[in-house]
Parts: structure tokens; sequence; C-alpha cells
């Protein structure tokens, strides 16, 4: 048997203890509660959060601390069953002092029960927190508005990394620059977005670490777009430190310069054809009053070589005066070359057609270029007139030719081209804005350095061996084209050949052709032939000729066009042809209609035996099959 028993005095001594400390904390608001939810006790706390004295509050309702819309909801009564079914309530709201203002409160509810079970209270703790909910808003409403704002931002690509790289967000700058959605990017590597040459560099590593150790990295290069396509980019990349100074991440900013770069690389092209244009207009200056010099001096040289030569007929010292005359001959044809190049030596400009000149010179240009090497001729249909020297231009193409073919010593693929083009003002060097017509020479031949290009238009600059070259090709090409008008372009790499692009202003046609070639003015041409493929051809190099092309499917259906049109300049007619009629019939018939008009024959047997089978089919130009552009070209420029 326990002998123990226990002190009353004692027991009541410790509950005023504890009655002193709740009374005397000021932090915390605790009171008690009775069963239906009424105001039992009241601490100091309580008293300072809320602004009621014990006696104002004990016995009220603890629901007059909630606001209006609080107890409407129900929610005292909610928190005293929660409390009652669950063991405990806990929560946080606004709450009303006796003053009617609002403090932020955290509120804690706990039932007390009795040995048995009964309920017979609650206790309950409140706490004002207003001040850390009003930071926490704000931080909130601070980290909301720099969404905003980072998400507003379209210019940049604003996205964070986490220290591996890892995308961890996204704004609307970088979809539209990158072209990627939120959902499509977030989680992956951001080296996704270099390119492939980048990425075996290790550049986004690079770029890491160095943000990394300096906190900063900062670059410029080329981005990929999720459709593949490229932009030029200014990158900065900013590490994030916690306040221990512990990596969290990076801040990665990009914007897209390639308009930026654009306009500077323009105007580094410009600067330089502008320094180009003086350079070889100071060299062409110089150039041109040496050449007019050294012609007086040979001048003098040759008159007196001839004086020579009459006064001493037969003499042996003849040989050595031929030899001289030779010399200053040689040294003539120099002093062309350079005023040439100086622009000074007077052009026999007139309209032409490129095409056809081109097409005329084509057999010269095929044995310049020799045997290992294959042509390949792009000529635009339609092609606009120019105002050119037609011997200074055949001796241009010679050149580009010439040069072509010396680039390439095993052999390999030439190729002109005509073009109509439309430039913008300075495009090409300090060419005004219009049409112009571009003749391109291309090869697959060695290719020039930068610093040979460079000086590639000067006066007796030459890569070749000794002997092999003067130097003054290119030079006498410039000097022609920028003297007509125009500008010359190279385009040209170390081991991936070149192209030299002649650039010659459009000119409208000036009525008839001369010299016989074919149109300068868009003259009409009518094409007998039952076999479609070789009328597609036909069509084809008269159209590249300049031609307004018609075309008949056999000789009736020709003449039937012939009565009722009279302006047509040329019939161009097949010999062997269906339903009843001949080619050479069709011409007879046109010519007894249309006595001015060109007539062409093709046929494939050769014209004497032609002529033996038909009597009277000389008075017809006849071209054999395969007919080539050159070909046609040649008897347009024959045939009356």
């Amino acid at each position: 048997m326990n002998n123990e028993t226990v002190n009353p005095t004692a027991s009541t001594g410790h509950e005023q203890r504890f009655e002193l400390l709740v009374a005397s904390i000021t932090d915390y608001a605790i009171y008690m509660l009775d069963p239906e939810g009424h105001v039992s006790s009241w601490n100091a706390g309580a008293q300072r959060f809320k602004g009621y004295e014990p006696q104002d509050i004990i016995g009220s309702h603890f629901s007059r601390f909630y606001t209006d819309e609080d107890r409407a909801a129900g929610l005292p009564q909610l928190a005293l069953r929660a409390a009652r079914d669950e063991g405990r309530f806990e929560g946080e709201g606004w709450r009303v002092r006796k003053d009617g203002t609002r403090f932020w409160a955290s509120v804690v509810i706990d039932p007390i029960r009795a040995p048995d079970g009964t309920l017979v209270g609650f206790a309950k703790i409140t706490r004002d927190t207003t001040e850390r909910m009003t930071a926490q808003e704000a931080l909130r409403e601070s980290e909301q508005r720099f969404r905003l704002l980072v998400q507003g931002v379209t210019d940049y690509a604003l996205y964070m990394l986490s220290p591996q790289g890892l995308i961890t967000n996204w704004n609307a700058g970088a979809q539209r620059i990158k072209g990627f959605s939120e959902d499509e990017v977030v989680g992956s590597h951001f080296s996704r977005f270099f390119t492939e040459e980048d990425r075996a560099a290790g550049l986004p590593e690079l770029a890491l670490q160095t943000a990394r150790s300096t906190g900063r990295h900062e670059s410029e290069g080329w981005r990929v777009r999720r459709d593949g396509s490229r932009f030029f980019a200014h990158a900065v990349l900013d590490a994030i430190r916690d306040e221990q100074g512990t990596l969290i991440g990076f801040a990665k900013i990009t914007r897209d310069i390639s308009e930026q770069r654009k306009a500077a690389e323009s105007l580094e092209q410009t600067r330089n054809a502008l320094f180009q244009a003086q350079k070889m207009e100071a060299i062409g200056q110089l150039t041109g009053g040496i050449a007019h010099d050294f012609n007086n001096l040979l001048a003098v040289l040759s008159s007196g070589i001839d004086i020579l030569h009459a006064q001493q007929p037969g003499s042996t010292a003849n040989r050595v005066l031929d030899s001289m005359r030779r010399a200053v001959e040689r040294g003539a044809l120099l002093t062309q070359q350079l005023l040439s190049f100086a622009r000074q030596q007077p052009l026999a400009a007139a309209t032409h057609q490129l095409n056809t000149l081109v097409g005329a010179f084509e057999p010269v240009l095929r044995r310049a270029g020799g045997p290992q090497v294959s042509f390949l001729f792009d000529l635009a249909p339609r092609l606009a007139s120019v105002s050119v020297d037609e011997a200074r231009f055949e001796a241009t193409l010679l050149n580009l030719v010439v040069n072509a073919r010396d680039a390439m010593p095993d052999g390999g693929t030439l190729a002109l081209e005509t073009r109509n083009v439309e430039l913008a003002a300075s495009q090409i060097g300090a060419l005004p804005a219009g049409r112009y017509v571009c003749v391109t020479v291309r090869d697959t031949g060695t290719g020039m350095a930068p610093e040979v290009v460079a000086r590639a238009f000067e006066p007796f600059f030459t890569t070749k061996p000794v002997g092999k070259g003067t130097g003054l090709g290119l030079s006498q090409v410039y000097g022609f084209i920028a003297q007509s008008g125009g500008d010359v372009v190279i385009e040209t790499a170390l081991g991936k050949g070149t192209s030299i692009s002649l650039y010659l202003p459009a000119v409208e046609d000036a009525g008839p052709a001369d010299a016989g070639l074919p149109p300068l003015r868009s003259e009409r041409v009518l094409i007998a032939e039952d076999d479609k493929l070789v009328m597609a051809v036909a069509c084809e190099l008269f159209e590249t000729m300049g031609y307004e092309v018609l075309t008949a499917p056999d000789g009736v259906a020709a003449l039937r066009i012939l009565e009722r049109d009279s302006d047509i300049d040329v019939l161009f007619t097949d010999l062997m042809m269906p339903n009843g009629m001949t080619g050479l019939e069709l011409a007879r018939a046109a010519r007894a209609r249309h006595p001015g008009m060109k007539i062409i024959i093709a046929s494939g047997y050769p014209q004497a035996a032609l002529q033996h089978e038909e009597p009277g089919s000389a008075e017809f130009s006849f071209v054999g099959k395969p007919y080539r552009l050159a070909d046609l070209a040649r008897h347009l420029r024959a045939t009356s």
C-alpha cells in the first residue's frame, strides 16, 4: 500500500505559477473557450493583439474576432468542429481588433477534455504574423512583377540555367527569337542552340566554365533556331550564387543581332569598294600618263627606223632595223593594253545582245579552253541589251577563259553564264541602282588567296611563272568594263575555283541591229517543226537570242500563220514535215509572199546531197542537225 499523500497546497501553487506564466506572455494571445466557443480566459498577449480588456471580452463568442465575410462563411464553427473532431485546428487568416483594424493571424485551437473524455472547452493560441505575411506578399508581388517584366521582353531571350546548363525557365523573347515553346526546352541542355561545329569545339562547356570561374561570359556567334535556320547572336551568361556563395545557376541573355551584323558587313564592303575604286583610279591615272609618254617615245623610234630603212636599202643593217621595228610594235601593243586599263583607249561602243556575241564567239572560246576543259553555257533567255565595244568584249571573254584554263592544269569545268539582274545602289561597288546584264565565267580551278584577289586588277601583277603571263589580262578586263560603265566582281577561295562576274548597264533597245547581227530589238521568228522535243530546243535557242517565238506543227499551219501575220522576221523550218508540205516548199511559198524574210531550213542531210535531190534549194540557208546557238547566230548573220 502506497502511503504517499498528495499535498493540496503544492498543487495549487503549481497551477498559480502556470497561470502567471500564461498571463504574462505578450507575443501570443493565449485564452480559453468553453465548448460553445465563448471566451473564458484572457491573457496579456490577447489584450495587446486584439485591444480588449478581460472584462470587455470574457463571455463573448470568439467569432467576434473574425471578419464579416469569414463569419458569413461559417469559419468559426468550422474551426471548432475541426478541433473537436480531429483533435486540432490550425490556420491563418485576417482577424479584427477592437478598433476595427485587421491583422494577419496564425491560429491553433486544441480541444480540452476531462479524464473521462468529456469536452470541457478549447485552448486557443493566436499570433500576429502581419509583418511576415506582408513581407511574403511583397516578395510574391515583386517576383510576380519581375516575371511579368521578363515575360514582357520580346527583343531578348531571357532564361535561367541550372548549374549543369539545363534550362529551367523560358520567356516570350526566347520563344520569338529561337522558335521553341517553353514545354519544348525546359529541362534540356542549352547547348542545343549552338551549331554542330561549336558543340564539337566544346563552346557551350567553355561558356559555363568561364561564367562559373569569373562570374560572366560574353560572346557572339551563330545560333540555331527550331526550324534549323541560323541567326547571329550576342549572348551574356552570368553566374548566380546564394548568400553563402554557392552556385545555384546561370542567367542567360541572348539577342539576335543578325541585322546589325549584316549592316556592319555592308558598310565594310562599301568602304572596301570605295578604297578599291580609289586605288584603281590612282593606278589608272599613273598608268595612262606613263603609256602616253611611252607612246611618244615609240613614235620617235618608229619614225627613225623608217628613215634609216629608207636611207640604207638592201643594207645588212636592215635586219637589225626589222628587229627594232618588231620591238617597237610590241611596245605599241603594250601601251594599248595599258591605256585600256587606264580607260583612255577610245571604244567603238554599240548596242549588242551579249548572248549573240557569246554564241558567235563560242568556237574560239572552246578552242582557247583546250581539250581538257569541259564547257557549260547557261545563257538567260530574253537578255537585255548593253552598249559595248564588240571586239573588246570578245577579247575580255578570251582573257577570262584563258585564265580559267590556266587555273585548271589537270582539266575541269568552265561555265559561262548570262543573267539579267536588278541592283540596289552600291550593291556592287559604286554602281548606281538599276538594270544590269551580268556575264560570269566560273571555273573549278585552284582559286585565289585573299591577298592575290586584292591585287588581281593591278597592271603587271601575276602569279604565273616568268614568261607565262604579262599580268595585264585582268587589268584590261577591269579597264574595259569600268570604261563601259560597269564593274567586275571576283568570288574565289583556294581549292574551290573562281567566278569572275562582269556587270554592264542594260540599255533600251534602240532601233535595228547593226552589222547584220541577230536582233537588238524584239524580232519575231516562226518555227515550223513536228517533233515537240526539237521544237522546245529551237524555241529556247531563239528566245536566248531575244526573239519573240511563234510555232507551227507543220508547213500547212505555218503557211496559214504567214498569210494572216506579215510582221514575221525569220522563218526557221525543218526540211521533212508531215501533212503534204515539206520545209522547202514552205520556204518557197514564204519567199513568194515575204521577199525580205530571213529563211533558214534545218536538215540532217548534207547540203550537197540535198541540192542534188532538190534543185534550186541553194537559194536558202541550211543548218545541219544537230545545231547549236553559234550555228544559228552565224546563219542569221549571213542570211539576208
